[in-house]
């Protein structure tokens, strides 16, 4: 374990915030931890009735590029009820809601720098609707086989990591697998 000595607020920003904590190590030794704060979030794998999955493609500026990814946004307020938010997300981002809802854990997602959980959700029974996403997000639905897409995540065509976390437990659970 560490052991925190000081901490400086680097970056307060809408997002996250940066910290620099000076830490005590094991050994002894001195050293410098720059780490994110992140409010948390939750991601959604939806699977249609008839074996398909429904996707976002939208682009991420800070790789400069676009992703094909499950439906996911972070929490609004601390304590934010993450299958609340689940909810909202589907919605908002691809009109669809759910009658079914399972839970498939969480990940961080870079804990070598930053302290991001996303909560995992299987979506199933879906009711298609309008969708509303935030102003700043402009984004494309796309409608995929979800065997296709589970190999897309294997061979590596699909990189974003909540995306390939969420439909491997996904493809795993809906296979009766641990």
């Amino acid at each position: 374990m560490e052991k925190t000595i000081t901490t400086e607020v680097v970056f307060n920003g809408m997002l996250l915030t940066v910290l620099k904590d000076e830490v005590l190590l094991e050994n002894g030794a001195m050293s410098i931890r720059e780490h994110v704060l992140h409010p948390g979030a939750v991601a959604v794998v939806p699977i249609t009735n008839d074996g398909k999955i429904i996707l976002v493609e939208q682009y991420r500026y800070p790789i400069k590029q676009k992703l094909l990814e499950i439906p996911a946004g972070k929490f609004d307020k601390p304590g934010e009820d993450a299958s609340e938010c689940a909810k909202r997300e589907l919605l908002e981002e691809t009109g669809y809601t759910a009658r079914k809802y399972t839970y498939l854990g969480y990940i961080y997602t870079t804990p070598g720098f930053s302290n991001e959980i996303i909560h995992l959700y299987l979506a199933q029974d879906l009711v298609p609707g309008n969708s509303n996403p935030d102003e700043d997000e402009i984004l494309e639905v796309r409608i995929e086989d979800f065997d296709a897409v589970v190999k897309k995540c294997i061979s590596g065509e699909i990189t974003d990591a909540k995306t390939v976390a969420g439909v491997m437990r996904a493809y795993f659970k809906l296979r009766g697998e641990k």
